[in-house]
This record gives C-alpha cells, sequence and structure tokens, in this order.
C-alpha cells in the first residue's frame, strides 16, 4: 500500500521546489518581454543601417559615372573605377572573420560604417580619377565590414522558423536603398558636392544608432588566430555549403551585367533610353516586392524548394524576354516578373547557407556569400560586354537564362543537407 510515510519522503515537500510567486512571474514575464523588444530594436536598427548603405552604393554607380562622363572620362576607364568598391571586398574577405571573432558584431559594423562616412565626405576635395577609385575601394572595405557584421549577427538570433523572413527583410531594405539612391543624381545640377553630403550625413546619422545597443559575439569552438586557420575554415564551409554559394554569385552577376551591360544592348536593338531605364526599373521594383513573401515562403516549404522554383522560373521569364524584344512593354513585363523570381536569390542564397553549415561556421558562410556576390559583380559587365560583342545573333537574355539554368540543377543535383552538419551544429 502506499502510505503517507511514502508520501512524505517525496521531494516535492522539501526546500528544492520551490513554485514562483505571483511578484516573480511578474517579473520574469517583464524580462522576457524586455529582451524581446531589444531583439526587435536591434534588428530594426540593423536593417535601416543596411538601407542607408544600399542607398549609398545606388547613388554612387550614376553620379560618378555621370560626373566622369561630363569631364570626358572614357567610357572603359568609367567601368574600370566602378570595379573599386568590388575590388575592395575582394581584398578584404580574407581578413574580416579574425576581429568579428574576437571583437564582437558591433565594432565591426561601427568600423565598417566610419570608414563609408569619411570615404564619402571626402569625394569634393579633390576629383581625380585614381582619387576616387581609392575612395570606392575604401567605401566597398566599409560596406563589406559593415554587411558581414549586420548579415552574421541577424542569422545567428534568428530562430530557424524566422531566418527566411528576417534576412529577406535585410534584402528587402538594401534594395529600397540602392533603389533610391540614384535619385540623388540629378542633385549634381545644383552642386557637384551635394549628393556625397547628404549621403554622408545620413549614413553618420544611421551610424549613431550603432551605440544604442550591447555588443555580442558568434558561436566559436576554435580560436581563429592566424590567416592560416581562416583558410581551413574557408574550406570547411565551401565543403558544407559551396552549393548556396552559387545564388550570390548568380544574382551579383545578374544584377551588375543588367545594369553594365544591357543598356549598351538595348541602344543597339533600337529601344530608347527611356525605355532602358524603365526596364532596370521594372526589374528592380519586381525584387523588392517579392523579397517578404519569397522570404516567409523559404520558412514554411524550405529554402532550396523555393530557390529550385524561382530559379527555373526566372530563366524561363528571360527566355521569354528574349521573344519579345521589339515591344518595350513586353520587356518590362518580363523583367518585373523576372525581378520578383530572382531578386531574392541573394537574401534565399545566405538563409540557405544557414540550413548547411554548423552554427560555428556562420561567420565564414556569411563571408564567403559576400565573396560570390563580388566575383558575379565583377565578371557580370565583362562577360556580358564579350557576349554582345561576339554572339550578336543570340540575345542577351539567353546568358542570364544560361546561368540561371546552371545555378538551378547544381543545387538540384547537389543541394540536399549534408548529414553530417547535425553532428557539429
Amino acid at each position: 500500500m502506499f502510505s503517507l510515510d511514502h508520501w512524505t519522503s517525496f521531494p516535492c515537500q522539501s526546500s528544492e521546489f520551490h513554485i514562483p510567486s505571483f511578484r516573480e512571474t511578474k517579473f520574469l514575464q517583464t524580462e522576457v518581454w524586455v529582451m524581446k523588444n531589444r531583439e526587435n530594436m536591434r534588428f530594426w536598427i540593423l536593417v535601416s543601417i543596411v538601407a542607408i548603405s544600399g542607398f549609398s552604393q545606388g547613388m554612387l554607380l550614376p553620379l560618378i559615372a555621370v560626373i566622369f562622363e561630363a569631364d570626358g572620362v572614357s567610357s572603359s576607364l568609367n567601368g574600370l573605377n566602378a570595379t573599386g568598391l568590388y575590388i575592395g571586398i575582394l581584398l578584404i574577405s580574407p581578413f574580416m572573420e579574425y576581429p568579428l571573432r574576437k571583437y564582437g558584431y558591433k565594432p565591426v559594423i561601427i568600423l565598417g560604417g566610419l570608414l563609408v562616412v569619411v570615404s564619402l565626405l571626402l569625394f569634393p576635395f579633390w576629383k581625380t580619377f585614381w582619387f576616387w577609385f581609392v575612395l570606392r575601394l575604401l567605401v566597398g572595405i566599409g560596406d563589406h565590414a559593415l554587411h558581414f557584421g549586420t548579415q552574421t549577427w541577424i542569422t545567428s538570433f534568428s530562430p530557424d522558423h524566422k531566418r527566411g523572413r528576417n534576412i529577406s527583410l535585410y534584402g528587402l531594405f538594401f534594395g529600397l536603398g540602392f533603389a533610391v539612391g540614384p535619385l540623388m543624381t540629378p542633385l549634381v545640377e545644383v552642386n557637384e558636392a551635394l549628393p556625397f553630403i547628404i549621403s554622408s550625413i545620413l549614413c553618420f546619422i544611421a551610424w549613431l544608432f550603432l551605440f544604442t545597443f550591447k555588443n555580442d559575439f558568434p558561436e566559436q569552438t576554435v580560436q581563429v588566430n592566424s590567416f592560416k586557420e581562416t583558410m581551413k575554415r574557408f574550406k570547411a564551409a565551401s565543403k558544407y555549403a559551396w552549393v548556396a554559394f552559387l545564388p550570390p554569385l548568380g544574382y551579383g552577376f545578374l544584377e551588375a551585367s543588367l545594369n553594365g551591360s544591357f543598356p549598351v544592348y538595348g541602344l543597339r536593338i533600337g529601344l530608347e533610353v527611356s525605355s532602358v531605364s524603365l526596364l532596370l526599373t521594372s526589374f528592380a521594383v519586381g525584387a523588392i516586392v517579392f523579397q517578404l513573401p519569397l522570404g516567409m515562403l523559404s520558412d514554411k516549404y524550405g529554402r532550396r524548394k523555393i530557390l529550385l522554383s524561382v530559379l527555373l522560373f526566372g530563366s524561363l521569364a528571360f527566355v521569354t524576354a528574349s521573344f519579345l524584344e521589339s515591344s518595350a512593354t513586353a520587356l518590362a513585363v518580363c523583367l518585373f516578373v523576372a525581378g520578383m523570381a530572382v531578386g531574392s536569390t541573394f537574401s534565399l542564397g545566405i538563409s540557405y547557407m544557414t540550413d548547411l553549415v554548423p552554427r560555428n561556421l556562420l561567420p565564414t558562410g556569411n563571408l564567403l556569400c559576400g565573396v560570390a556576390f563580388s566575383m558575379g559583380s565583377l565578371s557580370g559587365p565583362f562577360l556580358g560586354g564579350i557576349f554582345i560583342e561576339y554572339f550578336q545573333a543570340l540575345s542577351f537574355f539567353h546568358i542570364i537564362s544560361i546561368m540561371l539554368l546552371l545555378i538551378f540543377l547544381s543545387i538540384a543535383l547537389f543541394g540536399g543537407k549534408p548529414s553530417s552538419v547535425a553532428e557539429h551544429a
């Protein structure tokens, strides 16, 4: 029988068992609420900073091109100057992970933001080709530090069921800033220094908000203390997630070739300058509109499935565009649909990468996503120009369609999640 003696010996009668009082429960609830609000505030500050960064990048590309064109600088040198941004990203990439792990997210983002602000302020002081090239290189380094820090921080604190949504908002805010940036170009007619001054002030205001939250550090199992160790981590992250680096690479190629090579092709097939601008805007608007929905769908149905769907759909949209080049309206519709599909491949690629790598390799994976994007951005205008020059019988849209199809096939064939990730996560 179960006697009273047995009952009194249960541990719930001991002092170890404690039922929280009403006051303690309310205190715990308040603490949880405060923590959630701090995390939300941190997230929105980070994506707002990314928007300002996108604004400065979107402003610099057309603004400097217009200034150099007015000064008689050749189109080839104009294009060379524009590569300074991406060269800066590639140069600094191998050295970014160590300071992030040693000092945390906040100092890296602060330093990157400060470098962008100072560089933008220096543009009006001395207008020479190579000085502006160096400043663009420094903007690339600062922007990469800023994006690497914010991107990695967001992926690290975002729960699995919200990661796609959060990264898509990251991409959405950058896209909005990048789309608004070119609207500053007409201000050059008022004063050549005015766009640079306004952009630097906006970046500085956003930069000040970084001091409102606490620093944090990425998860790590070993200390990265040398260039050799960083290269080992690059190799390890590539082993897990090389296929996830293809969407950012493809998006860099797509964005740079559309903005750098398509205007040349469009004019050659008889489109007006205003029509070319409208077509590029159609793609950008489509990309912005569907960033968040696709990110949320990837949370629900999986990153790989959504990536496969949008890559195939985007490839078909560009093939369709190649048959409708005689109509600017039809092309605008095709590019809008293509933007809806593949405009999110960069943010979806980052989210996909987080599914494939162990958590301690998240900084490395984010870094390599940025490297892949930069390599695509550097190669896009060059390969696009070669295609236009030597394959005149084919449509420019074919090279983009083929590139998207190759990425689709790579993810379809090799995009399964390695079983060893679960063992290291």
